[in-house]
Parts: structure tokens; C-alpha cells; sequence
């Protein structure tokens, strides 16, 4: 990614907004010992909106939007779960840094990540990273790794993988999975997500429960600290938090991500067809 001379803040929001949006929830294949796993709460259709700002002191700006969705569908011929994320600038930092990122991965029926492909558009950058997964014996993972511009082939190479090891979106179907009624306060989920030639670690770890509110509207939500070994962010421990809706459908109300300059905060803003109705939304009478 080229930086020329854009502003600090701005530079590193669009180094690190993507990353910090995708990187803090990820998809349980099998279930954790301390954890028991449910049916992941998804259906076909369902579309969740969210609206992303860059803080930086008493500056909260609209930095740009990202929608998640999910499909039935296929892939090499078997039913699949198509899950897509695609995301986008907008305002101040549409003007300044354009970006138009968008990642698609397949999911078995059982499930298990098959297939990611992450295509970027970063301010006239454009790159594809494919990642494809092999479930090998045991809970050996083999990932070939596919990185290319309309140039070249930047990276092909196979990591190995072992136990919870996924991509960036995965993310946000493990903390959807997870039965929060057996969930203790402090609990840790570490698990891998592989990135170009890298597998960087993180974990999760649950704090209990809490209120979210934004733009008048409150949400019972299960929340969770998220420590990520990455050098785009400053501090390891606590380089995100993430607040999933405290209901059947699972579904994350808020993102927060400590940068190298402010932090990324990605909120809830809507969403249609869902499995269940929102009912971690409070609804107050009059």
C-alpha cells in the first residue's frame, strides 16, 4: 500500500481499519473444550449493514460502511455457506484514501472453511489473495497461500496450519457459534488466522455481559477482549473488543480496534432476514 503524503491518521486507518474490522471474530470448526458449540445462526438471505469511524480524540469521523451476508450456495459441486464481506470508504477518507475491499469464502455444510478470496482496491492498489484450505490428518490444516496484482504473483506458498487456524472473515462465525449460557467470565478461545506468508495468533477472551448503545438505540450484548500478535497494532493485549448481540441470531453490535493513531470503531446499523428476530435490541415503552 503506497502512503505518499497522506495524513498520519489517515495512513493508518487505511492500513489497518480492514484488517481490524475482519480480524476479531472468527469460525469455530470444531467445538472447544470449554465451550460447547451450537448451530451456527445462519439463513439464507440474511444481510447485516454496518457503519465504520475513525476516533482520534474528541474527533469521531465516518470513515466508511461494510455490509456481511450470507447465501446457500455451492462450491466443486457440494452445498456450501457463501459468506461475503464487502466494505468501502466513505466521507473525509473516501476523498483522501479510496478503498474497495471485499472478501468471499465457502463453507461446508458441517462447517469448515473450504475457500477465501480477498480483493482489494486500495487507493488505485489492487491486489487478489486467495487461501485454500486442506484438512489433513489429525487437526493439521495445509493453506495455499495465492497473492497477486494484475502484474505478478506476489506470493504462493503453503502454511501449515494446526487446530483453530482460519481466514480474516472466518471471524464472524466463531463468536456466533459459541453457547454464551456456558460461557465463565475470563474464558480464553486463541486461535491462527493465516495472512499472505504469515499465520498470526490471537485470542479471544470473555469479560461478560454489557449494554451497547449508539445513536439512541441499546443493545444486551456478550462482550470480549481480543489480543492480536500483528505488528499493525500498538499493544497486543486488548488491540480490539468486539460486542455480539445477546440473542439466537449472535450477530456483532460493535467492533473496537486500537491503530497506531486513534481507533476504529465499527457499529451496527441494520439488518434483513435474519434467522431469529433482534431481541437484543431494548425496545422501551412509552
Amino acid at each position: 500500500m503506497r502512503e505518499g503524503n497522506l495524513h498520519p491518521a489517515i495512513t493508518a486507518l487505511a492500513a489497518c481499519v480492514f484488517k481490524s474490522l475482519l480480524c476479531v471474530v472468527l469460525l469455530c470448526v470444531g467445538g472447544l473444550e470449554t465451550v460447547r458449540a451450537q448451530a451456527l445462526p445462519l439463513h439464507h438471505g440474511e444481510r447485516v449493514d454496518y457503519d465504520l469511524y475513525f476516533k482520534w480524540g474528541l474527533i469521531m469521523s465516518k470513515a466508511g460502511v461494510a455490509t456481511l451476508s450470507v447465501k446457500d450456495s455451492r462450491f466443486q459441486e457440494e452445498p456450501a455457506w457463501c459468506y461475503d464481506l464487502l466494505f468501502r470508504t466513505s466521507g473525509i477518507v473516501e476523498k483522501i484514501f479510496s478503498m474497495r475491499d471485499s472478501i468471499t469464502c465457502f463453507y461446508s455444510k458441517e462447517p469448515k472453511l473450504l475457500f477465501s478470496t480477498k480483493r482489494t482496491n486500495d487507493g488505485g492498489y489492487y491486489s487478489i489473495d486467495d487461501l485454500t484450505f486442506d484438512y489433513r490428518q489429525g487437526d493439521m490444516i495445509e493453506i495455499h497461500s495465492l497473492r497477486y496484482t494484475l502484474e505478478r504473483t506476489k506470493i504462493d506458498t503453503i502454511l501449515i496450519g494446526k487446530g483453530n487456524t482460519f481466514d480474516m472473515l472466518g471471524a464472524t462465525m466463531y463468536l456466533r457459534s459459541l453457547d454464551g449460557s456456558a460461557m465463565t467470565h475470563g474464558a480464553e478461545y486463541p486461535f491462527v488466522i493465516a495472512i499472505g506468508r504469515d499465520l498470526v495468533n490471537a485470542r479471544f477472551r470473555y469479560t461478560g455481559q454489557q449494554i451497547v448503545e449508539h445513536k439512541g438505540a441499546k443493545y444486551r450484548t456478550r462482550h470480549f477482549y481480543i489480543d492480536i500478535y500483528d505488528e499493525a497494532f500498538t499493544q497486543t493485549k486488548e488491540a480490539a473488543e468486539v460486542w455480539i448481540g445477546d440473542d439466537e441470531n449472535h450477530i456483532p453490535v460493535k467492533i473496537r480496534a486500537k491503530l497506531k493513531i486513534g481507533a476504529a470503531e465499527v457499529y451496527y446499523k441494520d439488518s434483513y432476514n435474519l434467522r431469529k428476530p433482534l431481541d437484543c435490541r431494548i425496545v422501551i415503552s412509552n
